[in-house]
């Protein structure tokens, strides 16, 4: 059931409803209850064949929580946080890699062999369950909370199962975090109007950022470029590469408008997850931007228990690398990803080795009160100005072996692109425009977005309703025949 269909709006009217008015006529927990059979029938909807494994990955991750948190041994409370991030990992891994692992097998054993590399159809996983990295990740980080201290175990069986399950996170993100979920299922709902117009905006922002933007530059222009770059120019082939930084930065920050939009309208608040990436000044920067739950996520569960910063320079950087390596194969059982993911830590290797080189020479006193100075480089609008583009188009260059399903094909688009030939044809005027309303966007300053925002928030309800309509028919007109699935529901 996808968030920009018909369907789904259906869906959600009913979840709606039904949900205030248990919470009026009947209490918080009956609505629990509805919600977490509404959830579950969101999650049927994809393939009812799973449903018994995110309830049995939520089960067994509760009381393995409740266990841990009675055991006072340090050996015995380390024995089942192993258990819960073997089972938990091991779901993940067979169901999303164990395609991957026997196409890599059988390729060694062809090049030890000479053998033609072959897998059995009867060996493979045919379709692995949707949004099984988020839902993994999101209770895996719960025991860990409550082995750490920094959580004590949830008393509710039921709201465990539905802060795993609430069906606006549950299938592409935000990945979010038990203290910041649990405690909001303890309370009693509220929506003032105000929080209902903000979260009405926030839909329709996101749907047409993925409508109008992201599905019309995916249809005429990523797509074609992508399967076909030899038929293009170099200045096309260019982009078609813009053109997929847009796309998938429109389709994920959409549908993450469009969850915290939902959750929001039900009393939910979720973090936010986006903040401008391509206005990020380092690489650095745009991982504090981009797809903020799963770099926190990553930061916290993985770069920190490996050591973080607290080592040597050369682990600093070995300890970025396993993270974006790790990072990088989160997103998909193929090579393109890994190496995406080592372009990144290398790359944030680099950023961080920079940083401290520029560190070392600064005068004893300079900038202790943090942010830029008068004399550091990044005062300077120019010089930040062209830090910004030279992120942007790093972020572009992997963005290539993240999009593409071989090496070969990544390397046709950077030959096709170093042919340097510009002819346009297929770059209509409308199409150019999509795109750059996409990428400028980002640089529209902050308080016109909330200007808007705050219009929106405060006029009548008919008028709301008005620009709510004017938006559906917009929609409509944009929409392709058959609805566009989000780029993030593969992960």
């Amino acid at each position: 059931m996808l968030f920009n269909t018909l369907r789904y709006a259906e869906f959600f009217a009913a979840v709606f409803v039904g949900s205030w008015a248990l919470v009026r006529y009947a209490g918080a927990w009956p609505r629990l209850v509805f919600l977490l059979l509404l959830s579950y029938g969101f999650y049927a909807t994809w393939d009812w064949r799973y449903l018994p494994l995110i309830f049995a990955s939520s089960t067994v991750d509760f009381f393995l929580a409740r266990a841990i948190a009675r055991e006072e041994r340090p050996r015995a409370r380390r024995a089942m946080l192993v258990a819960t991030v073997v089972l938990n990992l091991g779901f993940l891994g067979f169901f999303k890699y164990w395609n991957f692992a026997l196409e890599n097998a059988a390729a060694l054993r062809a090049l030890l062999t000479g053998e033609p590399a072959s897998v059995g159809h009867a060996f493979r996983v045919l379709l692995p369950p949707v949004g099984i990295s988020f839902f993994t990740f999101e209770s895996m980080s719960y025991v860990v909370d409550v082995y750490r201290g920094e959580l004590p175990p949830h008393k509710s069986y039921l709201r465990y199962l539905l802060f795993v399950a609430f069906f606006p996170h549950l299938v592409a993100g935000p990945i979010v975090r038990p203290r910041d979920l649990l405690p909001q299922f303890e309370r009693a709902p509220s929506l003032t109007l105000e929080e209902g117009g903000a979260a009405l905006f926030l839909v329709a922002i996101g749907l047409v950022k993925k409508v109008v933007l992201s599905d019309q530059l995916a249809l005429n222009l990523v797509d074609r470029v992508f399967e076909r770059p030899e038929n293009y120019s170099a200045l096309e082939v260019l982009a078609g590469v813009y053109g997929y930084a847009a796309q998938i930065y429109c389709d994920f920050s959409g549908y993450t408008d469009i969850a915290i939009g939902s959750a929001l309208l039900l009393g939910v608040r979720f973090p936010k997850n986006f903040d401008a990436p391509y206005k990020a000044h380092n690489l650095a920067d745009f991982w504090r931007r981009w797809h903020i739950s799963l770099s926190t996520w990553l930061r916290d569960y993985l770069y920190i228990p490996l050591g973080g910063n607290r080592g040597s320079e050369l682990a600093t950087y070995r300890n970025l690398m396993i993270t974006m390596l790790l990072g990088g194969l989160w997103h998909g059982a193929s090579w393109n990803f890994v190496f995406w993911g080592f372009l990144h830590g290398l790359g944030l290797a680099v950023t961080r080795a920079f940083q401290r080189a520029v560190q070392r020479r600064r005068p004893a006193g300079e900038g202790e009160r943090g942010g830029a100075t008068a004399s550091s480089p990044l005062s300077r609008v120019p010089l930040r100005a062209l830090c910004v583009l030279l992120t942007f188009h790093y972020v572009c260059f992997a963005w290539i072996f993240f999009r593409v399903p071989t090496f070969s094909q990544a390397v046709l688009i950077l030959r096709q692109i170093g042919t340097l030939t510009t002819f346009h044809p297929n770059l209509p005027p409308v199409l150019v425009a999509l795109l750059g309303v996409a990428l400028l966007s980002h640089y529209v300053p902050e308080r016109l977005y909330e200007r808007a925002r705050g219009a929106f928030i405060a006029a009548p309800a008919p008028v709301q309703g008005a620009l709510l309509f004017l938006v559906a028919i917009g929609l409509h007109e944009a929409a392709s025949a058959a609805a566009v699935p989000f780029v993030y529901f593969q992960f």
